[in-house]
């Protein structure tokens, strides 16, 4: 088959078939980005693959099927309108795929693999995030930024859902969540000697804090920022200033201007701004 061309169909459901569904048990990932480092990072089994049979062999695509060959994925070309109403996200872009959970992973199962590798602690805690997308989007910075892990409350606020795996765009794959008591997670980085810094609008700018070396960034959730119990906790407050009328940033948008504050510092720390 030459490339950029559709591939056949050889098996798989007609438009007039049942709606595909999640296995019970499999996470469901939507899109090429995450579908591809899953298969890239390998660390949980890709059990099934759909692909739109009309889709075209551009490079991710590709790189699916190689990557989906080499693990034994099974990846099966199916109808569009079966992945329409499949999709839980709404944006699935011709590829959906079921995997195993990801790796269960305890805040101190965490911290002693941070410490394995020789590296300070970064890490991000929010309190009760409500909405999936801003979850996601905080993943995709953290990825970016270097954070080492993200926690958020057992019960309250969301977890990695299909549409927090959607907007990270891969990154949940490599940055782990860890689901514990906030508080809990706090006192443990005390008695290991890392930095807390709350994100409050009284704060001041975080430019003017050091963010360097062993560092958590506590953020509250979208509807009542952070908690007083939780600024008690906190060894100083970052507050990003805002121009006219705006009282607060989105809570994504907020840890984004936190983690790349502290890389801009660690930079500046290794001379290289």
């Amino acid at each position: 088959m030459k490339p950029g061309r559709p591939w056949s169909r050889p098996h798989g459901p007609s438009p007039g078939q049942p709606t595909l569904r999640t296995p019970p048990g499999l996470d469901v990932l939507e899109g090429r980005n995450p579908v591809l480092e899953c298969l890239r990072r390998a660390r949980r089994r890709v059990v099934r693959i759909h692909l739109d049979d009309h889709a075209r062999r551009e490079d991710k695509v590709a790189e699916i099927l190689d990557l989906a060959a080499r693990s034994g994925a099974p990846v099966e070309s199916v109808p569009r309108p079966s992945l329409d109403r499949a999709s839980v996200t709404g944006v699935h872009n011709g590829v959906i795929a079921w995997a195993e959970p990801l790796p269960d992973l305890t805040f101190r199962d965490l911290l002693d693999q941070i410490e394995c590798q020789g590296e300070d602690p970064f890490l991000v805690l929010i309190d009760e995030p409500q909405y999936e997308h801003n979850l996601g989007a905080v993943l995709r910075s953290a990825l970016g930024g270097g954070v080492h892990g993200v926690v958020v409350p057992t019960v309250r606020g969301k977890g990695v859902t299909a549409v927090v795996q959607r907007v990270a765009m891969g990154a949940a794959e490599a940055v782990p969540v860890v689901r514990e008591g906030i508080s809990s997670c706090l006192a443990t980085l005390r008695r290991r000697g890392v930095r807390i810094v709350g994100a409050d609008s009284d704060g001041a700018p975080p430019w003017s804090l050091d963010l360097t070396g062993p560092l958590a960034l506590v953020l509250g959730g979208e509807d009542k920022g952070l908690t007083p119990p939780l600024r008690k906790r906190c060894d100083a407050l970052a507050g990003i200033p805002l121009a006219g009328d705006l009282e607060s940033l989105n809570l994504s948008v907020a840890a984004g201007v936190l983690i790349f504050e502290k890389v801009r510092q660690e930079a500046g720390r290794r001379g290289r701004v």
